[in-house]
């Protein structure tokens, strides 16, 4: 398993926990010694790993690199070569500043050291009063103690929590919400071609991210920002994603500690079977048309989420769809092979919606019969449930449920009956507004009363046949062949039906009456 992490935050090019040259400055020890940038001053950001204290003309062959240098320069004073060489080797060895403390050696700041610094882009700061060297390598060295063990504490932490919530079963959306609780800011996972696949943390500060993801998914591959930490996600010698913490506002190496663990946690759930990354991208699409087809959240602020995640929504329209009993795979596996731009995801019971987005030159009804015709090819059964084309995407949400519930009628139907490629709400007439008014009280007693001799004993078989009839537009020779009997045996069960019920199933008021009534039974049942 390998993760590896960057900082995009040019405060800190080392390891280990740091502060920035301009952080040390700032301190009250510091302050006493009335400091001031002579030179480097737009380098103030470059991060102090250590302090050193350092007289030696060749100080660079001792430094290791982001040390700070203190320094009175008494071996230095009245050579200016001896000085240039000095803050050259403080270059070559990365030091993060050099201090000098005036009054012994250099009365006032030596012109060529100040020259050389600022030549090479190195902070030069010196102290007006006399300091003991000793009380600031103490403060600084102490923080940084702090500071580390801080990180490591951090980093235990969360490897912990993420380890229990792992061992748990939690799924990927409850460990990113914990990485966003520890690092305070949005965290966004997204796969290699920058396309949003889940996010954490403070819903107005993910949308913001979100609204200019364009802008910061160019980011992503370049090497600098301001709080900006990515890991990549992988194992086996493969990368598959990346984990973004957006922002993020606490030390930039505790940045990268906390996004390391995070992607080691993210990837181990990977593997020990949390998803693959077509699942992690079926939960997005997930997460997303359900909260479209709610209406819980207005469609507007949805828009960012979806751009992020790679839907085409600028000038398009868009045509929500709903497959029962089709696979998620199967119809974005039809969607990539006819070329076309849209979300796949399961809502629940067996139930996939799709939403596709189309160019407004391409045909919407054609292209959704190419896509029905080319998912029959593997399931034969199968219907799809279409909406009328949206154009706006304020209208998406009420297209979502139009196909639900296009889709909802359409699994009422009988399923020995032929069933056309593509179903629309003009399509289910009757069965459609039935279904909508299922769940009324008055509707339930009026099935139980129209149909009381045929839901209990030997009338469940029976209840089929009336089913059958019914839906065949009382086609006596097409019942008999769907249910593999006689024609006199056919009639025999007809009379039965009718005597069970009191009715006359010829009379078309009395038979549309008992139609209602099995449809709203069934609407029901399911």
């Amino acid at each position: 398993m390998t993760t590896t992490s960057e900082s995009w935050h040019p405060a800190a090019p080392f390891g280990g926990p740091t502060l920035s040259v301009r952080q040390v400055l700032t301190l009250e020890r510091v302050l006493a010694g009335e400091p001031e940038v002579v030179a480097g001053a737009g380098q103030l950001d470059r991060a102090v790993r250590w302090v050193h204290v350092a007289e030696a003309a060749d100080v660079g062959v001792m430094l290791s690199g982001g040390e700070m240098v203190l320094t009175t320069g008494v071996l230095l004073a009245g050579d200016d070569a001896k000085q240039a060489a000095y803050v050259r080797s403080l270059h070559q060895a990365d030091a993060a500043a050099v201090v000098l403390g005036l009054g012994r050696a250099f009365p006032a700041p030596p012109e060529t050291m100040c020259r050389t610094a600022e030549r090479y882009g190195l902070p030069m700061v010196v102290l007006h009063r006399p300091f003991p060297f000793a009380e600031l390598t103490e403060e600084v060295q102490s923080r940084l103690v702090r500071r580390k063990f801080a990180a490591v504490s951090l980093s235990d932490a969360v490897r912990t929590g993420l380890t229990a919530l792992i061992t748990a079963g939690a799924p990927l959306q409850q460990l990113l919400d914990e990485i966003a609780r520890h690092s305070g800011c949005p965290v966004v996972v997204t796969n290699l071609a920058h396309r949003v696949l889940a996010t954490a943390g403070e819903r107005s500060a993910v949308d913001d991210v979100l609204r200019d993801w364009e802008r910061i998914a160019r980011q992503a591959g370049g090497s600098e920002g301001d709080g900006w930490v990515r890991a990549e996600l992988g194992g086996r010698g493969e990368r598959w994603g990346r984990l973004l913490l957006c922002g993020y506002r606490g030390d930039a190496a505790t940045g990268r500690l906390l996004a390391d663990r995070a992607a080691e946690a993210l990837v181990l759930h990977r593997m020990l079977g949390g998803g693959s990354m077509a699942s992690w991208e079926e939960q997005s699409a997930r997460g997303l048309l359900t909260d479209l087809a709610s209406g819980t959240v207005p469609a507007r602020h949805l828009l960012p989420r979806a751009r992020a995640a790679g839907l085409p929504v600028g000038r398009r329209t868009f045509v929500p769809l709903v497959v029962p009993g089709a696979e998620p795979a199967a119809v974005d596996r039809v969607l990539r092979t006819l070329g076309l731009a849209g979300l796949v995801a399961e809502l629940g019971d067996g139930v996939t919606a799709a939403l596709l987005s189309l160019a407004h030159d391409q045909d919407a009804e054609a292209l959704t019969a190419r896509f029905a015709a080319r998912l029959r090819t593997t399931e034969p059964d199968l219907s799809v449930a279409v909406a009328e084309p949206r154009d706006a995407w304020d209208d998406v949400p009420a297209g979502l449920r139009e196909a639900r519930h296009v889709a909802d009628a359409l699994a009422g139907a009988d399923a020995a009956l032929d069933r056309p490629p593509v179903v629309r709400l003009r399509d289910v007439h009757l069965r459609g507004l039935v279904r909508l008014l299922r769940d009324d009280p008055e509707v339930q007693s009026f099935a139980e009363r129209e149909l009381d001799g045929l839901l209990c004993g030997e009338g469940a078989e029976l209840l089929d046949v009336l089913r059958t009839y019914l839906a065949t537009g009382r086609n006596k020779s097409r019942t008999a062949q769907l249910h593999h009997v006689s024609r006199p045996a056919l009639y025999r069960r007809l009379e039965a039906i009718q005597t069970r019920l009191g009715i006359d199933l010829d009379d078309f008021e009395q038979a549309a009456s008992v139609h209602i009534a099995l449809l709203a039974h069934d609407a029901q049942r399911h």
